[in-house]
């Protein structure tokens, strides 16, 4: 007999309390006034799992709510110089600006602060938003098309038997559900599968961003500069670069960013972020400085030929969930807003999903996409060979004849008897964090460790046998969390899986060379506790 649960009906649930999502709530409110809306938030509060860059193009978001100025998020910096630099291990040489890097009148903000905005307003609306409350799986129609979604159980212990403060998960039904999730979310991720949303896509590629703030020494910030970098300690084979956003009252965003379709088994993002900060030209800046928090978070790379079919019975995919980021201009924020609320106003207009792929295509978010659609895929083949393909695609404004393909991230990594070494001249390091296990102090991430893993490997005995001989285990270096370690016992090797230590940033999900990870959400509230990133 299957298990009693509550039924919360609802016109629509939006899952995820991210850009896209309440962007899509607020213009549904807009447009009707009546609509029964609610949000789930896998976050115990709005905002905390929302890390970007961020650099925000403001027009989506003027058009959205066009007096958010006199709301501003708590960090809010309008940009002022850019700078683009290309490192080799002890030098900095300044580039001309790329078109699309160009900043001026944008900003520089904190993506959870603007989500908490988003969210007051939300619920100034009349809009349902529950923070704590993660979508744990879709819920079907008898027909197979989408009903809504079945929060997450509450107090399971760690073999997931029921423990004494047990509550089982809300069924949230819905007239339609839309996916915000962001990057790689867990039902997304099943429902592509289920309805084969991505069969005529190119494979969907990511990167892995790290990002810290840290409060400078006094004097040592110019407020508005905007400073990204390509180059060391990156070898050319490897896609990637660094930004730094400078702040007010001293402090500085500082992230690194690397495709992870780099081929290297022996790679580790947290120690090249690490090596970056310690360039001359950045070790100045941080010298005497400290970290307030840091985390890490994937993102969406493959851009216009690697979108989902952004529809399918019940639900849509908007924002990051499809993969709506701009790479060339680094920047989603715009996109996501712009996508949410082509949903809405679809919505609003059809009354059903189908063709909303169309007009998101069609939209002036899907043929930015479309512009810039081979910049990304150029540096398949190397830096020059992408910095030459940039150059061509810009010039060209997108209108050569092709599309360049994607391709999987997990497929392109090379065994260990493929691998040459790769020297990387990295050097000795004195600023902090130390480690990875410190660098997750920074992240404030909390689980409950009595709560089942929500980390799930299909065959754990793979990762002992085929995959340590093969690629010597690259979750232990690709994971910026120290969630996975190969412990011996009596002899015997096995995989550990720290749980408590992971900051939800899916790299696992995506880089695992056999695809037998699967990043589901863990108890409602669970994970990193972000400040301002």
């Amino acid at each position: 007999m299957s298990e009693e649960r509550d039924v919360m009906e609802y016109d629509v649930v939006v899952v995820g309390a991210g850009p896209s999502g309440l962007a899509f709530a607020l213009r549904l409110r807009q447009l009707d006034a009546d609509a029964s809306i609610c949000i789930l938030e896998k976050g115990g509060e709005i905002g905390t799992h929302s890390l970007s860059g961020a650099v925000m193009e403001p027009g989506p978001l003027d058009a959205l709510w066009p007096d958010w100025r006199d709301n501003k998020p708590e960090v809010c910096v309008p940009a002022g110089k850019d700078e683009f630099l290309f490192l080799s291990r002890d030098k900095a040489r300044r580039l001309p600006t790329p078109p699309q890097m160009k900043n001026h009148g944008n900003f520089i903000i904190s993506l959870g602060a603007l989500n908490r905005r988003l969210a007051e307003q939300a619920e100034a609306n009349e809009i349902d938003v529950f923070p704590g409350f993660p979508a744990a799986e879709a819920l079907f129609h008898e027909n197979g098309g989408v009903k809504g979604v079945r929060c997450g159980d509450m107090g399971l212990q760690s073999d997931g038997s029921p423990g004494p403060n047990y509550a089982p998960g809300v069924d949230i039904h819905a007239k339609l559900t839309v996916l915000a999730e962001g990057c790689r979310g867990s039902v997304s991720k099943t429902l592509i599968q289920k309805f084969e949303l991505d069969k005529n896509a190119s494979p969907q590629t990511y990167g892995l961003g790290l990002k810290e703030l840290w409060q400078l020494p006094e004097g040592r910030g110019e407020p508005g500069k905007i400073q990204h970098t390509q180059g060391w300690p990156l070898d050319n084979n490897t896609y990637g670069g660094a930004f730094v956003y400078h702040l007010e009252n001293d402090q500085v965003y500082i992230g690194f960013v690397v495709g992870l379709d780099y081929q290297d088994p022996h790679f580790s993002p947290f120690e090249a972020f690490q090596q970056f900060k310690h360039h001359p030209k950045m070790h100045k800046l941080l010298e005497g400085g400290e970290i307030i928090s840091g985390g890490a978070r994937s993102l969406v790379e493959g851009g216009w030929q690697s979108l989902p079919t952004m529809e399918m019975p019940g639900a849509l995919l908007v924002g990051d969930t499809a993969g709506t980021l701009n790479v060339p201009k680094i920047k989603g924020i715009h996109q996501a807003i712009r996508s949410g609320m082509e949903a809405a106003e679809h919505w609003h207009e059809k009354g059903e999903t189908s063709g909303f792929d169309a007009r998101f295509r069609a939209s002036s978010g899907g043929q930015e996409l479309k512009k810039v659609r081979n910049i990304r895929p150029g540096f398949n083949k190397g830096l020059w060979r992408g910095l030459f393909t940039a150059a061509v695609e810009t010039a060209t404004l997108g209108k050569l004849p092709r599309t360049l393909p994607n391709h999987a991230d997990h497929a392109v990594l090379k065994r260990l008897d493929e691998q040459e070494t790769v020297e990387r001249h990295w050097v000795e390091r004195d600023l902090p964090p130390r480690d990875r296990l410190a660098s997750v102090f920074h992240a404030a991430t909390a689980h409950d460790e009595s709560q089942p893993v929500h980390l799930k490997v299909r065959d754990p005995d793979i990762c002992v046998t085929r995959c340590a001989e093969e690629f010597g285990n690259p979750c232990t270096e690709f994971c910026p969390a120290n969630v996975y370690e190969m412990v011996e016992e009596d002899g015997n090797k096995r995989l550990q899986i720290n749980a408590a230590n992971c900051v939800h940033c899916k790299a696992c999900d995506i880089k695992d060379p056999y695809q037998i990870i699967d990043w589901v959400t863990p108890e409602g509230g669970s994970g990193p506790n972000y400040q301002n990133l």
